[in-house]
């Protein structure tokens, strides 16, 4: 039996945790996982209602992918990426077999962060220019090329930063600076403002506009109807790579295989991680369009890492992509969203806390306010000083439900596996404790 206490000191004492001031840490000791559930060293369980880091896709301890990996072990636990074996190739081809179909090689990495870094390399030397456009309320991983594209406070530690990152607004509907009348007139006003900037930052220098499908950690911000068609047009009128990061919102995350599929628009490059292997082993991957692909035949691709390709990873991938098919999760995903949709917008209308909440699959947010007339977030942006979320996680964490939290936005992103039972159950807690959370408005 595990020493809780042992673990706790052992880990304060030599581990440094991220996003986090050291002193303050009270890591909750894990001994056991399994489906979409966890348990603490005194046996607690808890739903992981944010799939851990919304990467846990088909859930714990799942048989068929831990064999895998001990399968691929036994036959080859590595080789480097110069080499062709079956793991990586099998993998590559179910992937491009499950994207949009302009979509012709994948360049794996071993995280989504890495995944982002090379889209930018590869943007800039298939277009030949330097200028790469992302969003505000964005987050692209903590790396550095990846830090200076993220939007949000997670990057200002990178910062200066590299010349020629730029950034524009979200289509945060609800926080809009007026209120439309429908989505074509919210496309219209965003396309509009993105298309000026571009004009004035010189289109023949913007190589790549990056932009997560669904934006995740920062409020499950999901574009209005024809913005991302919208998004593809300037990128075709101007000779611009449009890269979605879906290393979030892919596999199966908002009930499609990938979210671009929901609006029909097929971008230049896909990159992804978490959901390709849920954990199990690190892997991520940057999905290049048929077009790119072919302008590497003749021309370097100057990317390289040493554990590019990784059988482990890839054989994972492979598992894990056999999983979603066979259990038909990506069908549970849009299923079981379409009730987590309806339990939320009952928890919008009874709560005076809830100022909206937004979902699509089983991806969604609830995002907490003081006053739903003026929308006044219940902290302000960047800030907690009465950690006041952390208080309210603090709660959930208490009634076993476990999630996390960005900005004054909850996070609800359970396991693909989930059923409606062990959903409706979860979502009581929430329910209960957002009853205390209308008290502190």
């Amino acid at each position: 039996m595990q020493d809780a206490a042992k673990v706790k000191k052992d880990d304060l004492a030599y581990n440094l945790h991220s996003w986090s001031a050291q002193g303050a840490l009270n890591p909750l000791v894990v001994t056991k996982a399994e489906g979409i559930y966890f348990w603490d060293a005194d046996g607690k369980k808890y739903f992981d209602m944010s799939s851990q880091l919304v990467n846990m896709n088909i859930g714990h301890g799942h048989k068929k992918v831990i064999q895998a990996i001990k399968d691929q072990a036994d036959k080859m636990a590595f080789m480097g990426p110069a080499y062709a074996f079956e793991a990586k190739s099998e993998a590559a081809r179910k992937i491009i077999e499950v994207a949009p179909d302009n979509m012709g090689k994948v360049f794996f990495t071993n995280a989504g962060a890495e995944a982002n870094e090379n889209a930018i390399k590869i943007a800039r030397m298939f277009t030949g220019r330097h200028k790469i456009f992302s969003r505000y309320r964005s987050y692209h991983g903590a790396t550095y090329g990846a830090a200076n594209l993220t939007g949000e406070p997670r990057r200002f530690a990178s910062e200066p930063g590299i010349a020629g990152f730029v950034k524009f607004f979200d289509p945060y509907v609800y926080r809009a600076p007026f209120p439309f009348k429908d989505d074509a007139d919210a496309t219209k006003y965003y396309i509009g403002q993105l298309r000026e900037q571009i004009l004035y930052e010189g289109p023949q220098h913007v190589a790549a506009i990056f932009l997560e499908t669904v934006t995740g950690s920062n409020g499950i911000i999901i574009p209005p109807e024809g913005y991302l068609k919208g998004v593809r047009d300037l990128c075709d009128e101007f000779g611009i790579v449009m890269v979605c990061d879906e290393v979030m919102a892919g596999w199966g995350r908002t009930g499609e295989w990938f979210a671009v599929n929901h609006w029909d628009v097929k971008p230049d490059i896909i990159t992804f991680a978490k959901g390709s292997t849920c954990g199990y082993l690190p892997l991520g991957g940057t999905i290049v369009s048929k077009e790119i692909a072919a302008y590497f035949d003749d021309n370097v691709m100057y990317c390289g890492l040493t554990y590019n390709g990784h059988p482990m990873g890839c054989a994972t991938a492979c598992a894990t992509i056999d999983v979603y098919r066979d259990e038909k999760l990506i069908e549970n995903s849009k299923n079981l969203g379409k009730v987590l949709g309806s339990l939320l917008e009952d928890l919008k209308a009874k709560h005076p806390c809830v100022g909206d909440v937004r979902y699509i699959g089983l991806f969604s947010a609830v995002e907490l306010v003081k006053d739903k007339e003026t929308k006044e977030p219940i902290v302000p942006y960047g800030k907690d000083p009465e950690k006041i979320m952390k208080k309210i996680l603090g709660m959930l964490q208490n009634e076993g439900f476990a999630t996390y939290s960005h900005e004054n936005i909850l996070i609800v992103a359970p396991p693909l596996c989930i059923t409606e039972a062990e959903l409706r159950e979860a979502l009581a807690i929430l329910d209960r404790v957002l009853d205390s959370a209308d008290n502190m408005i």
